[in-house]
C-alpha cells in the first residue's frame, strides 16, 4: 500500500484553471465541504495530486474530494467525495 508524500501535491491554486474551466467558474473560491470529515474549506486549500488525471484532496484529512480527467475535447469531474460545494454569485451579498 503506497502512502501519500506531503511534497507529492500542489494546492488547490496550482490546479485551479482546469477545474475552473470543467466547472465554469473560479474554482479557487469555490467551499468544499468533505464527505467524510465534514470540514469545509476552498478549493484553493486542497491537495491537487496529478496523475492519471488530477485528484483533489481535503486539506484536513487527505480524503479525496474530486477528481478531474480531461482530453482536447472532454472532462470528466468527479465530486462525490464533496458533500457541499458553495459558490458566490456574482453581485451576491453575503449571508
Amino acid at each position: 500500500m503506497s502512502t501519500i508524500s506531503d511534497s507529492d501535491h500542489i494546492d488547490g491554486n496550482g490546479a485551479a484553471g482546469p477545474f475552473s474551466e470543467a466547472l465554469g467558474i473560479d474554482a479557487t473560491n469555490a467551499v468544499l465541504t468533505c464527505a467524510r470529515c465534514a470540514r469545509p474549506s476552498r478549493f484553493a486549500e486542497a491537495r491537487v495530486y496529478d496523475g492519471a488525471g488530477l485528484v483533489a484532496r481535503c486539506p484536513e484529512c487527505t480524503s479525496v474530494l474530486g477528481r478531474l480527467v480531461s482530453t482536447p475535447t472532454d472532462a470528466w469531474l468527479d465530486l462525490r467525495g464533496a458533500a457541499s460545494i458553495r459558490v458566490a454569485l456574482p453581485g451576491g451579498t453575503p449571508r
